[in-house]
């Protein structure tokens, strides 16, 4: 029991301590009194759980998510998109069985190829990649509705990897062209293709980066300026198309980089922009009529820069200049930095490539150029392969054999024996390099008669129905013989 004492003890306490409460909560309630008379502009911030709308940056302003899907690309696509199939026989030459039966070509087992193929027209053409059909002897194409075609090559341009495709068909779903030079980093695309032989398959991603040279090509003259995407590509995509949001062609896919053969992340596509213009040449002439500048390039970097006194890191480095070639004839020069071609600038290898590709021979452009730290302006006639302002035929014997040759000076015909012969001086895809035949090589006699020139050995291939047999010689004195097939 406590005593009186302590109880008015306990009591005394309790009346403290709500005094204390009371005098602090009278002292809160001045203070907040107080800084409302001070500060009387100032808001409580209040967060809410109300959904706003998501837009995406390459989009119309106002078009959110929930309207946005790729089912429109993907229906105007996936009926356009075909699969390609090709056979080819390998023909071997043995010069014994020439000997004994008079006839030394032999056929191998037919090899199979697949790929994808883009309907770019109700008429039947259909782009793809020209390593799908290299070297066919016969290609198909499916439809997505299961038709089946036989095909006619029209054309094949190996610098861009690119073919073009005939079928007899008329009212055919097509993919409408679209536009890669508008195309931004970061815009949504579709790669549609036949991966592992299945039917259109459609995969979404996003524009990695443009103007990507990746030195996959492998022609001397390779025109390489890729959009780069992460959209799924695999084995049997090539040739397949990649799409803007709105169903557009804006590309051709053609290649992937990965350590294992399947898709790694990385995928390449050549621009519509180069695609329009062989195409166009194709139809036309059977061939692309490649316009070039006649010149070596680098892409400028700060240790390039640093070496070559530049004062900015701009425009695409001249190396070296050809005699014969355009740029050397309108007076630019080794050393130069290309800055713009007819306008647009220029700040890599594969963004001036892309550029002089849109152009055929005897075409003038304007080259602006630095030159010792001032601009100047050059009107370039551009010229083809060979060094000539002229068009060239499909049915060229150099464009058959896919090489440019010189003929042989006297101090080298003294030096190696020979008393006549054409010299490969430059080998792109053709029937020369296909059988291995190295820059350099000398060809002496076709077919067991004698080359005095360059003319010659035009009239000799054009007098050939069915095999070629070449002897020649090289630089270091071994005597070679090839044979192959014109068809």
């Amino acid at each position: 029991m406590l005593s009186k004492f302590e109880k008015t003890k306990i009591v005394m306490k309790t009346k403290k301590a709500a005094g204390t409460f009371v005098i602090a909560l009278l002292g809160g309630l001045i203070a907040v009194f107080v800084y409302s008379k001070i500060f009387p502009g100032e808001e409580r911030v209040v967060t809410t759980t109300v959904t706003q709308p998501i837009n995406f940056a390459n989009m119309p302003s106002g078009t959110d998510i929930t309207s946005f899907n790729f089912v429109r690309a993907a229906q105007n696509s996936v009926e356009a998109v075909v699969h390609v199939k090709t056979q080819s026989t390998r023909q071997s030459y043995n010069p014994i069985l020439e000997f004994f039966y008079g006839d030394g070509y032999r056929d191998s087992q037919p090899v199979l190829g697949f790929g994808s193929g883009v309907i770019i027209s109700d008429e039947g053409y259909i782009v793809t990649n020209n390593h799908v059909v290299e070297g066919s002897d016969k290609v198909y194409v499916t439809l997505n509705d299961k038709r089946e075609f036989s095909a006619k090559v029209i054309g094949t341009d190996p610098s861009t990897d690119l073919a073009l495709l005939k079928v007899d068909a008329e009212g055919l779903h097509y993919i409408p062209w679209g536009n890669s030079d508008s195309l931004q980093v970061g815009e949504w695309v579709l790669a549609v293709g036949n991966p592992f032989n299945l039917t259109s398959t459609v995969t979404a991603g996003i524009v990695s980066a443009k103007a990507k040279n990746i030195g996959i090509i492998q022609d001397q003259y390779r025109m390489e300026s890729f959009i780069q995407t992460d959209a799924a590509v695999n084995r049997g995509n090539s040739g397949g198309a990649l799409v803007d949001i709105n169903g557009n062609l804006v590309g051709i896919n053609t290649a992937i980089i990965s350590p294992s053969g399947g898709y790694a992340g990385i995928s390449f596509a050549v621009p519509v922009a180069i695609v329009a213009k062989v195409v166009k040449d194709l139809k036309e002439f059977g061939v692309v009529q490649r316009a070039i500048l006649g010149v070596s390039i680098q892409d400028i970097t700060a240790e390039l820069a640093k070496e070559k006194d530049l004062d900015k890191i701009e425009g695409v480095y001249i190396a070296s200049v050809r005699d014969d070639g355009a740029a050397k004839a309108a007076g630019i020069k080794e050393g130069d930095v290309i800055i713009s071609i007819n306008g647009v600038n220029v700040n890599s290898s594969g963004e001036l490539q892309e550029q002089v590709s849109r152009y055929r021979p005897n075409d003038i452009v304007t080259v602006v150029v630095k030159r010792d730290g001032k601009m100047k302006q050059f009107e370039v006639t551009l010229r083809n392969l060979q060094g000539k302002t002229s068009y060239v035929s499909a049915d060229s014997f150099d464009s058959i054999l896919g090489a440019r040759f010189e003929e042989v000076s006297g101090s080298e015909k003294t030096k190696l024996g020979i008393k006549n012969g054409v010299k490969v001086v430059e080998l792109k895809a053709g029937k020369l390099r296909a059988e291995g035949v190295k820059e350099g090589f000398i060809i002496t006699q076709v077919n067991n008669k004698p080359i005095y020139s360059v003319e010659d050995l035009g009239n000799a291939i054009k007098r050939t129905n069915g095999g070629v047999y070449i002897e020649g010689i090289y630089p270091n004195g071994v005597i070679q013989y090839y044979a192959f097939g014109l068809k």
